[in-house]
């Protein structure tokens, strides 16, 4: 059987999440998040505004504990409307 991942769970993973600036994108990706990881250290949520303000970048680290975790995650940030990347 071959892996379809190079990752090993569980592990630290960086979460990066973009969308515009302001409203309420932050409140929104952290609730998506949250659905899909148990704990989230909101203290190390790092926020990156870009150049202009228009967007902000988010990285959230998170404990990543199955493939299946990390698809249906993806799934539904790049589902919602006001993100605009997730990676």
């Amino acid at each position: 059987m071959t892996s379809e991942t190079l990752l090993k769970f569980p592990c630290e993973y960086p979460l990066k999440v973009s969308g515009l600036y302001g409203d309420d994108f932050r409140s929104v990706a952290l609730g998506i998040v949250h659905k899909h990881v148990a704990v989230i250290d909101v203290l190390s949520i790092e926020e990156r505004p870009s150049k202009n303000g228009k967007y902000l970048g988010l990285t959230y680290n998170i404990r990543a504990t199955s493939k299946q975790q990390l698809d249906n995650l993806y799934l539904e940030l790049t589902s919602c409307e006001k993100v605009l990347i997730a990676l």
